[in-house]
């Protein structure tokens, strides 16, 4: 078996430098902690031994570690004593050197400074001996390189969560911050505070979707859950000018778009695909799409999209684009690339908790769509319940809000329900949980032809009753829209369209060729 590299303690590298370090620093810092009584609590969560990067100084603070987790006194005494029990007294220089760097301490005043230095030292270390490491194995063309890029994010992962600390912060600007917040609500002629998502009763329940929260949404099979976000990106790209990235790893690019045609022009699915579309079908498709161009949403179809790979990603579209939310379809397509995870459950926690951090991280929404196992399938109630969440339970912990798609006549096949209510095309979007609010139902409406989710109250028969009324029209604040959106440049490859200055009118009319479809 090959002996597993050593990140911690890198050897001089071949440009004949040495690795990164300050050994009197080092000193410094355990004879603060000898000397001040609250000197180890101020660095216990910034340094751990490997931190050191001479080895008698791992040995001396892995002696002050086991004293401060058994609550006993830290001096040079029950040091030197301690030493002396793990039997590593004479390696680190006897109870001389103890007394040594504890004279060079003059004060613990910037004890905590000090270890912040020898902490990015030890992080530097680990970034150089991985790089080695990952170079020398790069060379030998006998490795498998995806095996080598898995390990290599895996790794990277693993160092870049040592720097997702942050540091306490006294109530006042927090304080100040959420009144921010709430004067901006305030002046919101929407009343909301967080981002617009164009159902009316799903925005008053949550007051929009809030920064840093982690959404899932949840559903079976064919309930409608890419349907929904898609509808919902339609209503906050398109309608509200609210950047949007959606990472689809169930389908391609072209595909979501189609699908997005389709919701957006209203026309059937299959005649979007077949390019089989009357007359007045190829105006109102040439007259809507001239809305979507550059619009603000991005897409990426990275298949096994790793969280290593999203949160660079991520970082780069919230920075570069200004993105404000981000949806992913769906997580249980993910991976933890590289991560050594006993099980499949263990890596969908993981994935859970990365994408909570990410969200915290960047401070936007993430939206995450999960499936659910089949118990809703054996029981005479088909409304799914959080239990039902597939693999994972840490995913109805670490999510803000846990959301489920049911429609009652997808499994009654009836017209209506036990009461005689109307069920047709009734979508319920069950807020199961809701760490900062209520819980409840919303009711949508699901158009199956055009695999769109509207508010309830629109009716589909009024849109009909409008679109027969007057077919080249447009049904959907589009033509408002467009003007906003004219004469911008495509900002990214994940974007799908270009300017409305150069935008050829491509649809063709019934007859021609070259159908983009």
């Amino acid at each position: 078996m090959a002996k597993k590299p050593d990140f911690t303690q890198p050897p001089v590298s071949i440009t004949g430098k040495m690795p990164p370090r300050d050994t009197d620093l080092e000193e410094v810092v355990l004879g603060a902690c000898m000397l001040e009584k609250d000197a180890y609590m101020n660095v216990c969560d910034i340094l751990v031994p490997e931190s050191f990067y001479e080895p008698r100084n791992q040995k001396i603070y892995q002696a002050i570690s086991t004293l401060g987790f058994n609550q006993r006194p830290i001096d040079m005494l029950t040091v030197t004593e301690q030493l002396r029990q793990d039997g590593a007294l004479e390696e680190v220089g006897g109870a001389v050197r103890i007394t040594e760097l504890t004279s060079r301490v003059y004060s613990a005043a910037n004890v905590e400074f000090h270890a912040r230095i020898i902490a990015q030292k030890y992080l530097a270390r680990r970034l150089i001996s991985y790089a080695s490491v990952i170079e020398t194995k790069a060379f030998d063309e006998s490795n498998d390189i995806d095996d080598l890029l898995q390990e290599a994010e895996g790794q990277l992962f693993d160092i870049s969560q040592t720097q997702l600390k942050r540091e306490v912060t006294q109530i006042d600007p927090v304080i100040n911050l959420a009144l921010e917040q709430i004067q901006t609500a305030a002046n919101n002629e929407s009343g909301l505070s967080g981002l617009q998502t164009g159902y009316t009763d799903l925005d008053r329940m949550t007051s929009g979707w809030q920064n840093s929260d982690l959404i899932i949404i949840a559903a079976r099979p064919a309930m409608g859950k890419t349907a929904f976000v898609l509808s919902m990106a339609k209503n906050m790209a398109i309608d509200y000018n609210t950047p949007i990235a959606i990472f689809t790893l169930e389908m391609a690019n072209v595909q979501l778009v189609k699908r997005l045609i389709s919701n957006v022009a209203e026309l059937e699915g299959e005649k979007i695909k077949s390019g089989q579309l009357s007359p007045d079908e190829w105006d109102r498709l040439n007259s809507r799409l001239r809305g979507v161009y550059s619009a603000p949403l991005y897409l990426d179809e990275t298949p096994g999209l790793s969280i290593t790979e999203l949160r660079t990603k991520a970082r780069r579209l919230v920075r570069e684009k200004g993105v404000k939310m981000i949806m992913i379809d769906y997580l249980q397509l993910m991976n933890a690339t590289g991560l050594k995870l006993g099980s499949r459950e263990q890596e969908v926690s993981t994935i859970s908790r990365s994408l909570k951090a990410l969200a915290k991280e960047l401070n936007i929404p993430i939206i995450a769509l999960s499936q659910l196992n089949r118990s809703t399938e054996t029981r005479e109630d088909k409304r799914p319940v959080l239990s039902d969440l597939r693999e994972s339970g840490a995913i109805e912990q670490d999510a803000d809000i846990v959301c489920f798609i049911h429609r009652p006549e997808y499994y009654t096949k009836s017209s209506e329900d036990a009461e005689g209510n109307d069920i047709r095309g009734l979508a319920q979007l069950i807020v199961a949980k809701h760490r900062s609010g209520g819980v409840g139902d919303v009711k949508l409406r699901f158009v199956n032809k055009f695999a769109k989710f509207e508010n309830w109250n629109e009716g589909y028969d009024a849109v009909q009753e409008s679109l027969a009324q007057a077919p080249l029209k447009l049904g959907s604040r589009m033509n408002s829209i467009q003007e906003d959106f004219g004469g911008r440049e495509d900002m990214s490859p994940f974007n799908f369209g270009g300017g409305n200055d150069s935008m050829p009118d491509i649809m063709p009319g019934p007859g021609e060729q070259n159908v983009p479809f």
